[in-house]
């Protein structure tokens, strides 16, 4: 179970805006699915938070824009949980095109726990921190 996940992706035309590169919300859209992908491969799917009946929710993101990526462009989304609170954690991300090593994009996504029937933060349970190594910066 990787603690610095890695998620490929390949930019298709419908990703790209006007002005003829990715979309900057397209970067957040390849970030949740890598962040919901590393969460299976730790053994905690989509379902597994809907048995427990709480799970994350994004509270804030902060993404820093770096370099452009166009269509046909294989970049890989690195992602990390840095850092467990009671109730939230912070995930990291590094986006990279394969081709040359760029770094396109890095950011950082604060994720609360929240009960699902009362929607108010609940204490993240044991069983889930404990699924994921905490790393500091990604390396």
């Amino acid at each position: 179970m990787p603690a610095v996940y890695e998620h490929p992706h390949t930019v298709v035309e419908a990703e790209i805006d006007r002005l003829g590169h990715v979309n900057n919300l397209e970067y957040l859209r390849w970030m949740l699915a890598a962040a919901m992908a590393h969460s299976t491969v730790q053994g905690w799917p989509a379902e597994a938070y809907e048995r427990l009946g709480a799970g994350f929710v994004v509270r804030s993101h902060q993404i820093k824009y770096l370099q452009s990526a166009y269509a046909g462009d294989e970049v890989a989304v690195i992602t990390w949980v840095a850092e467990f609170k009671r109730v939230s954690t912070v995930r990291r991300y590094k986006v990279i095109r394969r081709s040359d090593g760029a770094l396109l994009a890095s950011a950082a996504t604060e994720w609360a726990f929240v009960d699902f029937q009362t929607g108010t933060l609940t204490r993240i349970p044991t069983e889930v921190a404990a699924a994921f190594e905490l790393v500091a910066d990604g390396t």
